[in-house]
């Protein structure tokens, strides 16, 4: 399922598509993550934790931008998991959302994944 933007301003710069893989919700942001655009993400994270899918797989693959909004929805989304046995698992970092990770040393609190495939073996 993806879903666009809401509001004229902002529609496409946020796209997030969600898929089941086996135990695991994979959820892809591709654009820029935002204050405009956070809700878009955080909403089918608290949707998948709310049906019981509590390891979350999030492909960052296209994820180009990511503020400290955005951060703030992965590292609330990692509590909720974690609360519920499982975690988040980011995959496929940018080097710009990677940065990001390092400077703030959210890096520190997230399982970090070369790729999708690689969080989905574990």
């Amino acid at each position: 399922m993806d879903r666009g933007t809401a509001g004229s301003a902002n529609r496409g710069r946020l796209q997030v598509g969600v898929r089941t893989e086996g135990l695991s919700e994979v959820v892809k942001p591709a654009g820029e993550l935002d204050h405009h655009t956070a809700a878009l993400l955080s909403e089918p994270l608290d949707q998948a934790l709310a049906q019981g899918r509590s390891r979350l797989v999030v492909d960052c693959s296209e994820l180009e931008f990511c503020d400290s909004t955005g951060l703030n929805v992965l590292l609330g989304a990692r509590l909720k998991a974690e609360a519920a046995g499982g975690g988040v698992h980011l995959a496929g970092l940018l080097p710009v959302v990677a940065r990001v990770l390092e400077i703030t040393g959210a890096e520190a609190v997230f399982t970090v994944h070369r790729s999708v495939e690689e969080a989905l073996s574990v």
